[in-house]
């Protein structure tokens, strides 16, 4: 490739150029080439110009290709999921101290009390229902003596 040689911002005929590189390419025997491409190209030269190839026969690719009409599609079904737990009283009661915390502070006047008692009253039991629920978690694995994997 000479064209560069004499100009240092780049070679003056672009196509020339990538038509030279595309040659050099088509020359190298380590070039990757299509299964359909019977032509030997290794005498092309470098004053070729590169011309897309065409044929007589449509192109198949990976995407004209569909499955035999005898083969099943296997779907995978997922098995059921277990059923959720039951919730234990403990838990019940830190959701209903949530469910009268939010009460109060959507509806103050079913309490009997006035909207300044009854709005840090529905917040603390609202934090307090949430910090109830939170303290419940389990923080470690259950206490069993087996020392395999848990799934």
């Amino acid at each position: 490739m000479n064209t560069r040689r004499d100009n240092a911002d780049g070679p003056e005929d672009i196509d020339a150029a990538f038509a030279e590189i595309v040659a050099d390419l088509e020359r190298d025997s380590t070039f990757a080439r299509w299964p359909e491409d019977t032509a030997d190209r290794a005498d092309d030269t470098a004053e070729d110009v590169v011309e897309p190839q065409t044929r007589d026969e449509p192109d198949s690719g990976p995407r004209d290709w569909s499955a035999a009409p005898d083969e099943e599609e296997e779907h995978f079904v997922p098995p059921e999921p277990p059923p959720l737990p039951t919730p234990r009283l403990p838990t019940l009661i830190g959701i209903a101290v949530i469910v009268v915390g939010v009460v109060l502070l959507l509806v103050p006047g079913l309490a009997g009390m006035s909207s300044t008692i009854t709005l840090p009253l529905g917040l603390v039991l609202i934090s307090a229902g949430i910090g109830w629920l939170l303290l419940r978690l389990r923080q470690g694995p259950p206490n069993s003596d087996d020392d395999g994997a848990q799934i």
